[in-house]
């Protein structure tokens, strides 16, 4: 069994700050990428950061400058810092994980969401 837990939600003024954290544990051999995808209302979900085991990274160009993803392989937990937010911003965020377990050379895992809501 895997897990994949989100953290650090909440409300935030518009041009504040906020840091998610996502931590995935369970029977992992090996993470290939950890990101980040957002839903926002009557939207699809969507790309924000991804991050892969060697640290390349891909940002969506509505959030480059202004989020920064970065990963501990030790913890095998990744970090959204956001700064700068916007009200379209708001969304559901959600952690996922491709990864290597005992027994799947390749599966993905997705956390149950936290919730970002950037008004003033």
């Amino acid at each position: 069994q895997v897990q994949v837990v989100e953290s650090g939600g909440g409300l935030v003024q518009p041009g504040g700050s906020l840091t998610l954290s996502c931590a995935a544990s369970g029977s992992i051999f090996s993470i290939y990428f950890m990101g980040w995808y957002r839903q926002g209302p009557g939207k699809e979900r969507e790309l924000v950061a991804v991050i892969s085991s060697g640290g390349d990274i891909n940002v969506a160009s509505s959030v480059m400058g202004r989020f920064t993803i970065s990963r501990d392989n030790n913890k095998n937990t990744v970090y959204l810092q956001m700064n700068s937010l916007k009200p379209e911003d708001t969304a559901v965020y959600y952690c996922n994980a491709v990864l290597r377990t005992m027994t799947q050379s390749r599966a993905t895992y997705w956390g149950q969401g936290t919730q970002v809501t950037v008004s003033s």
